[in-house]
């Protein structure tokens, strides 16, 4: 994870001058086509890029992309979409198919070789395995993933490991029929739980134990909620094993969209395992993770699982993400208050070489570590405001995917 607040800023069109203005970055309108002019401030010495693939500021690569395809979802979850009424990004302002295969060819130009389709709900969006056998086809592209929340998955989970979906993550975070309605607004835990099952089915069961890949095919992520289903972490590691996917637990996190978060809701990395030990013995630390948020255990059956502990353990040290909204705007961390507009110069004449020098020069700037930022604050409140959040849709945790 990453900073807060981005140094880069969005990009605001200059009326007087017709200009694209951004500290450190800068579109020109000439002749009818854009020219990218990049400020060298942040250069190798003499005024050089750096050459090779670009690290940040606290030396990390850019490596793996979370593709937002829409900021609609079919389900209104608590700790993500707790409000009534929301403001949607206009139709006529999200990338088409063509728009993204062409600015996920400039992010794997500096070093993208991962990308992770997210949402909103991303089946939602139309004709997606098409957009998904494109990504797959790239030959810098070694890993397409998704998540999703499940409800359209039993319809779809073929299509997608033929279309060339590798991992699969699914939203869970209760069996319970009334508690699912109650943290979703909808009454659907069947229709979720026959999706998991079509995508075991599907092929993206993966195997379990200490010795297996750490990349698992198929993935359950849980929010664990204090007062929710803190009492559901057996259960959902029983089923998890049947349906043969990993699960991890996530702690409730305070990022945009979260509007209704307090830290009494937090069930800590060390709660979790605690009570896990208490029922199935004691976890094993695998080693490996890697850049992976999620940090691997083995139980003494053989069965593994994950936690991701961005709460109390940020691991923005490591982090390698970044993500790109289905409207075009790239944020280099989930805390992250405002973004780079890429759509602007990507409708607006600018050449593939001139993109792929934007997103190597503000990766280059990035500094960010927003979650370590959080963590260090004596009094933790709500991130973004609801209020706020109806004035810029960018804010939410649905738009930019999380």
């Amino acid at each position: 994870m990453g900073q807060g607040s981005s140094d880069h800023g969005t990009w605001n069109r200059n009326r007087s001058n017709n200009t694209l203005d951004q500290p450190g970055c800068a579109l020109a309108r000439k002749n009818h086509y854009v020219e990218l002019v990049v400020d060298q401030g942040t250069s190798a010495p003499g005024g050089e890029t750096a050459p090779g693939p670009p690290q940040d500021r606290l030396g990390r690569p850019l490596r793996s992309l979370r593709l937002s395809v829409t900021d609609r979802c079919n389900l209104r979850c608590r700790y993500c979409m707790p409000e009534t009424d929301y403001q949607w990004l206009p139709r006529g302002e999200l990338l088409d198919f063509d728009e993204l295969s062409r600015l996920i060819d400039r992010f794997c130009e500096v070093g993208v070789s991962r990308v992770r389709v997210t949402g909103g709900e991303p089946l939602l969006r139309r004709g997606l395995s098409k957009l998904i056998e494109r990504i797959a086809a790239k030959p810098p592209i070694r890993d397409v993933a998704m998540t999703t929340n499940g409800l359209l998955l039993r319809q779809q989970a073929t299509a997608l490991q033929e279309a060339g979906v590798a991992r699969l993550t699914v939203s869970l975070d209760t069996l319970q029929p009334k508690r699912f309605e109650a943290l979703t607004r909808r009454d659907a835990l069947a229709e979720v739980l026959a999706g998991i099952r079509a995508a075991s089915r599907a092929g993206f069961a993966c195997e379990s134990g200490p010795t297996a890949p750490g990349l698992a095919r198929l993935k359950i992520d849980t929010v664990v909620m204090q007062g929710i289903n803190e009492d559901e972490l057996c259960p959902l590691l029983d089923f998890a094993a049947e349906v043969s996917a990993e699960l991890r637990f996530i702690e409730y996190m305070d990022v945009g969209g979260a509007t209704r978060w307090s830290a009494d809701g937090v069930v800590t990395r060390a709660a979790i395992l605690a009570a896990i030990e208490q029922q199935l013995g004691t976890p094993t630390p695998l080693p490996g993770r890697g850049a992976a948020p999620a940090e691997r255990f083995a139980l003494p059956d053989g069965r593994t699982f994950g936690v991701v502990a961005s709460m109390t353990e940020p691991f923005c040290q490591a982090c390698d993400r970044s993500r790109l909204t289905s409207d075009g705007f790239w944020y280099q961390c989930l805390y992250a208050q405002s973004g780079i507009d890429l759509k602007t110069p990507l409708r607006g004449g600018a050449s593939d070489g001139e993109l792929t020098a934007l997103v190597d020069h503000c990766w280059r700037k990035r500094s960010d570590h927003g979650a370590e930022d959080r963590a260090s604050l004596e009094k933790r409140d709500t991130l973004v405001p609801a209020a706020a959040l109806r004035g810029n849709p960018h804010l939410e945790m649905h738009t930019r995917g999380g």
